[in-house]
């Protein structure tokens, strides 16, 4: 038996599931009615990874964005793991750009280190990069820190893999 065990914290989102609701949400905005004969488009970077949302007023941007994150939804890709940019108009076209979080900020590993040690619980948790590694003598004790951190409501997206 191991003398101690350990999970890591992380921000992963699957790039692929991402390219498979873009290419759904495309789909959707070509049918659509209401977005015959006008500029609607969803540009996925996946070097950066951002998305790049483009319509011609506000009303025709959220309903973008909508359709966007209701196929996201059914993929299963966290939507908390997207951050917004401000909308920018760009000649006769709002432009809106949505970043797609691939790993933890330090100041996210921060306030995960924190809410760790507010559940004073016997473990130790380390920042390796964008990711956190708890380790414990017992299983127990990760199993109450996963849950303590899923109770938590913190305004990021985070998944446990590694758990050894």
């Amino acid at each position: 038996m191991a003398s101690s065990y350990s999970f890591d914290v992380v921000c992963q989102v699957d790039l692929q599931e991402v390219t498979n609701a873009v290419d759904q949400a495309k789909r959707e905005i070509t049918t659509r009615y209401d977005f015959r004969g006008s500029t609607a488009e969803i540009d996925l970077d996946k070097e950066e990874p951002s998305l790049q949302l483009t319509a011609e007023d506000e009303y025709k941007l959220q309903a973008v964005t909508d359709i966007l994150l209701t196929k996201m939804l059914k993929r299963n890709v966290p939507v908390k793991s997207l951050v917004y940019g401000k909308t920018e108009p760009t000649g006769k076209v709002l432009k809106k750009k949505i970043s797609i979080q691939q790993g933890l900020s330090k100041e996210q590993c921060k306030s995960i280190n924190q809410q760790i040690k507010n559940l004073k619980v016997k473990v130790q948790p380390q920042v390796n990069g964008d990711l956190v590694r708890v380790t414990g003598k017992s299983k127990d004790d990760l199993q109450v820190v996963i849950q303590g951190l899923k109770d938590a409501d913190f305004d990021f997206d985070m998944q446990f893999i590694n758990y050894r």
